[in-house]
């Protein structure tokens, strides 16, 4: 264990270089270049307004929270460094504090609930009602997120990653009993292009 983590207390921020933190939970989290472009701007003309949240995991320092803010700190020259909040969780605590971090404000998104309700349970080995009791749901709400992953086809679940396809519309075709179908959403795309008449 490093001589920071043994002297940094829990919830204590403190400034932590750039090249220590590591990214491995950053899968649970989608990228939006729109949103990471308004963050670099914001922390050109204010500076870093919130910490980054962050866990002892391994000897690294595995963040939770912040995933713009260090992605556009990483894009400017002269910050070498973020404020950093340390809290102590373990593996499954740190995937579900990325969800109830994020509760407030800018919300995650139905498919970054279903990656992370999925890494609870089918990597973590928790049981539906354990990770719905972590996460402060209901174990139905768990259901439909593992849902979302397990019952679309690989080309849905790309599409939603990619934002083509909406959480609605997955949810109904998790619902379809032939949804390993090869295009599942051409005839919604097809219905959203404006006519040419």
């Amino acid at each position: 264990m490093t001589d920071r983590a043994v002297n940094w207390p829990q919830d204590q921020v403190q400034p932590l270089p750039l090249e220590r933190i590591d990214e491995r939970l950053c899968r649970y989290r989608l990228q939006d270049a729109s949103w990471e472009r308004k963050m670099v701007q914001s922390l050109e003309r204010y500076g870093q307004m919130s910490p980054i949240v962050v866990c002892l995991q391994d000897e690294a320092y595995v963040l939770i929270d912040g995933f713009k803010r260090l992605r556009a700190a990483r894009t400017l020259s002269g910050i070498m460094q973020l404020q950093a909040r340390h809290i102590e969780v373990d593996q499954q605590g740190a995937k579900a504090a990325i969800y109830n971090l994020n509760r407030i404000g800018q919300r995650p998104q139905e498919l970054e609930e279903s990656w992370i309700v999925h890494a609870l349970v089918r990597e973590d080995g928790l049981s539906q009602v354990e990770a719905a009791q972590l996460l402060g749901r209901h174990k139905s709400w768990v259901c439909r997120r593992l849902a979302m992953l397990e019952r679309l086809c690989e080309p849905a679940k790309e599409e939603l990653r990619l934002g083509l396809l909406t959480p609605a519309v997955a949810r109904q075709l998790t619902r379809l009993s032939l949804i390993h179908i090869s295009e599942p959403t051409r005839p919604t795309r097809a219905s959203r292009m404006p006519s040419s008449a």
